[in-house]
């Protein structure tokens, strides 16, 4: 079957149809615009009916592309950019050029049967713009939080042996006293920036309460190890968890299916660097909270070292395991949406 692969931008989209053989039919570039939007879908109808179409970045830059040519007909997939990455090295093209890289995602579209369908919008997308705001106002409450500590030092040499951190509202209570009574520039913006983390703490405190009541009672929760907030992670980057034609679709996704590292005597997996990191750092955490707290997680772990595995091989067996479980309980989830909707 032909393909064409899609190489994202913000203002534009290059594609490159090819063969079942790799061999390359037609290129072009697009303007990432509905216009360009609705042209792309002319040429891919002239150059290779009837082809798949892959794109890397469906969730970002080729969104709107993405679901647009979904929503006309064509057979849409996302690839992964550690697979069209590999590929780039093989097309023989000198340098790196948007035709290149649409030509790599071109032929991993052609070879990989399995490639997920693109995210469509579902009921999960606002899970997954309230996880990413909360997740902004985190990473800005880390700046913040930073730039006091340094205020803190020069301003109340000493203030760590009282203050064990800037988190605890206790402690944020107890610097706003150390400051107290402090004249000048300095101190004014040291208190500027504990008003600013505690209103950053209260805008956390608020989405995560959202978030919780968005994932209150699904079958995820359930599963030893897993709070709200990494169930609503799982949610939200799954998406319509029935794009997935299988368990093994969905880990390879989440970055968690096996790859073969053995050598000799020796049999081991070793890490699997691709796939959604988001979905592979909330089953990462499940799998050390288990590790510690679940009997059947440590019988599994202890049965996988007394193979010969190591300990971080038989992390890594859990996490495959895992996902077998956590695709099971979203489908569920998902199926009483649909009862429900």
């Amino acid at each position: 079957m032909s393909a064409i692969g899609v190489d994202t931008h913000k203002d534009s989209l290059a594609a490159c149809a090819v063969d079942e053989l790799g061999a390359v039919l037609a290129e072009a570039t697009f303007a990432n615009d509905p216009t360009g939007h609705a042209a792309l879908g002319r040429w891919a109808n002239e150059v290779a009916p009837a082809a798949r179409l892959g794109f890397e970045g469906s969730s970002s830059y080729g969104a709107a592309a993405a679901r647009a040519l979904d929503t006309a007909g064509f057979d849409v997939c996302e690839v992964p950019p550690h697979l069209s990455r590999r590929e780039r090295v093989r097309t023989r093209r000198a340098g790196k050029s948007d035709p290149g890289d649409a030509l790599a995602i071109a032929r991993v579209t052609a070879r990989e049967a399995e490639l997920p369908p693109i995210r469509r919008v579902d009921p999960t997308t606002e899970l997954a713009l309230l996880i990413e705001a909360r997740a902004d106002l985190v990473a800005e409450a880390t700046r913040v939080r930073n730039r006091l500590h340094a205020d803190l030092v020069v301003l109340v040499p000493g203030y760590s042996g009282r203050i064990a951190n800037l988190v605890a509202e206790r402690n944020l209570v107890r610097t706003g006293r150390a400051l107290r009574g402090r004249s000048g520039v300095h101190a004014e913006l040291a208190r500027e920036r504990l008003a600013e983390l505690r209103r950053l703490g209260d805008r956390i405190r608020n989405l995560a309460s959202r978030i919780e009541r968005l994932v209150a009672g699904h079958p995820l929760l359930r599963l030893p190890g897993i709070a709200a907030l990494t169930a609503a992670a799982l949610i939200a980057e799954s998406g319509d968890v029935r794009r997935f034609r299988s368990a093994d679709g969905f880990a390879m996704l989440a970055g968690v299916a096996p790859i073969p590292a053995s050598s000799g005597q020796v049999q081991r997996m070793r890490l699997n660097r691709g796939g959604n990191r988001q979905l592979n750092r909330a089953i990462h955490t499940i799998a050390l909270v288990q590790a510690r707290v679940s009997p059947l997680a440590k019988a599994f772990i202890a049965r996988k070292v007394s193979e010969g595995r190591t300990w971080k091989d038989a992390i890594r067996s859990l996490k495959r395991h895992l996902a077998r479980i956590v695709f099971r309980l979203l489908l569920e989830g998902d199926s009483r949406l649909q009862a429900a909707a």
